[in-house]
């Protein structure tokens, strides 16, 4: 922490927290305030603990750097960023407001990251929320939260859930502190996508996360949530990783970059698993939220087709593709046979006829089509339209869309892939991993076709955000009339109608530990 007299230069904005006074840095005309604990550190007594209130500082803290992320994951060079960070304030805020002070009263919007619940953190160039803050008159919010074994291990004498934990911390933060920034603690809007989509969902299900936000926005929500059973199986695995139980008392003093060796390592070879943890094994996915009891009694489905979700507006949606970016991740793009193919329709496809279903609705799709079609269906696509149809049925306020516009970068072979629509969300179309997908800078003097979409998105996500209305008609169970964000958006019905047969039987329930021997899906 660095606390600086109050004496030196008044040029740059200083606001007052409950917790002190912070001095932060004008960007191209948004104050930015950067790494502002909202917990204290999750280290030491308060390993693997839930998130505590920070303590306060005198003086005026500087807000001028992100705080140091949490122990990450190795994917995308995550755990590298993450050890050379210094310091243990793992939990901070950061905030873009183009209007600091109590008396501006802007909407908010709060973003969560994505990960597969194992890596992510705040501090990438793509979350920079200057441009959405200030073309959006938004103020914008943004957070590290524990992910791997620190933020999602069923690790014996901790909560579960800790991840969830920090981001209901990082709310309370925003609801008791937005308003010095020019925020309006009754107009929160939380939007994420991935899993930061699927920690949306949860939160609209969460215990202590009521109040906290009126309005959500799931984007490719992650569709996987864990039984106890389920989660505490993938944590002993990791933890005889290191010769230890899955208990705070062993693992309270492990170095946390070897608990997320220990993680990469069991995600490596979870397809082994695939008898044992069905589904998500069998996609390296080890860590998801868990169906606790406590935080989460219910999966968000349930809990939004009860009514959960009745008083939140929410927009939801996913992009066409989404699994291409991930077979091209695995190596398998333009390479999946039909025995890799039959394989993942046997195994994803809901119910005893699900592979069947795929095939008689594209009778002319080949392997990777298939395989493209039925992981996108189940992990992000899927879950995200049942989403929007539990909410509908309820009689809540949804809005949906689809991304359908084919990223050009990469010669075009990804299509509108996941994580396509972080960049033209935030607008950081030349900055951090994802702009490789929107491909070179237009010519001078011209405006290129994923500025003028992200200008339109943009501009849906902050009025969604103002108003609840982000210019296209609610979603409901009759005519399902979604946007499609493409070169020429339109609205439409649902476009992935075969899709949203072969699915409507199906409900995305708690993934279990299976019994010995069973056949995933079955």
């Amino acid at each position: 922490m660095t606390v600086a007299g109050a004496g030196e230069s008044r040029s740059r904005p200083e606001v007052r927290t409950a917790a002190g006074s912070l001095r932060g840095s004008r960007e191209a005309g948004v104050a930015v305030f950067r790494g502002i604990p909202f917990a204290e550190p999750p280290v030491g007594a308060l390993r693997f603990a839930a998130p505590r209130a920070v303590r306060g500082w005198s003086g005026v803290r500087e807000a001028v750097a992100y705080g140091p992320p949490p122990p990450q994951g190795g994917h995308f060079g995550m755990e590298a960023l993450a050890q050379e960070a210094v310091g243990e304030d793992w939990l901070t805020v950061n905030v873009w407001s183009p209007d600091p002070g109590p008396g501006a009263a802007l909407p908010v919007m709060v973003w969560i990251q994505g990960g597969a619940f194992t890596i992510g953190m705040s501090g990438l160039p793509e979350y920079d929320g200057g441009r959405l803050a200030r073309d959006g008159g938004v103020v914008v919010v943004t957070f590290n939260y524990r992910v791997g074994l620190e933020g999602f291990g069923q690790i014996e004498g901790a909560p579960a859930n800790r991840g969830l934990l920090d981001q209901i911390a990082a709310l309370e933060w925003v609801r008791d502190n937005v308003r010095a920034f020019g925020g309006d603690p009754d107009r929160v809007t939380v939007f994420g996508q991935s899993a930061g989509g699927g920690s949306v969902a949860a939160l609209l299900a969460a215990r202590g996360a009521d109040g906290l936000f009126g309005r959500a926005v799931a984007q490719s929500a992650q569709g996987t949530f864990f039984s106890p059973e389920l989660a505490a199986d993938i944590a002993a695995a990791c933890a005889a990783e290191l010769g230890l139980r899955p208990t705070v008392a062993d693992l309270r003093d492990v170095a946390p970059h070897r608990l997320s060796v220990a993680g990469d390592a069991v995600g490596a070879g979870a397809a082994r698993q695939g008898g044992r943890w069905g589904r998500p094994a069998l996609r390296s996915i080890t860590f998801a939220p868990v169906v606790d009891g406590a935080t989460l009694t219910v999966t968000p489905w349930q809990a939004l087709a009860e009514g959960a979700g009745r008083h939140i507006d929410l927009l939801v949606g996913h992009t066409r593709h989404e699994q291409r970016l991930l077979t091209a991740l695995d190596g398998l793009l333009g390479q999946v046979g039909e025995e890799t193919a039959a394989a993942a329709l046997h195994a994803f496809a809901p119910g005893p006829d699900g592979a069947r279903a795929y095939r008689d609705a594209h009778p002319e799709a080949g392997p990777d089509e298939l395989y493209d079609l039925v992981l996108s269906d189940w992990l992000f696509r899927m879950p995200s339209l049942h989403l929007a149809e539990a909410q509908a049925a309820s009689g809540g306020r949804v809005h949906a869309y689809e991304l359908t516009w084919p990223a050009p970068g990469m010669e075009g072979v990804l299509g509108a892939c996941h994580g396509l629509d972080v960049p033209l969300v935030f607008g950081n179309l030349d900055r951090g991993q994802p702009a490789a997908l929107i491909g070179g800078a237009p010519a001078a003097g011209t405006e290129s076709e994923a500025e003028l979409l992200s200008a339109r998105m943009r501009s849906a996500w902050t009025a969604f955000a103002a108003h609840g209305d982000p210019g296209w008609p609610a979603y409901d169970r009759d005519k399902r009339l979604v946007q499609l964000f493409d070169a020429r958006p339109t609205v439409t019905a649902y476009p992935e109608e075969a899709s949203r047969l072969i699915w409507q039987d199906h409900a995305f329930s708690v993934l279990p530990l299976l019994p010995a021997g069973q056949i995933p899906g079955r």
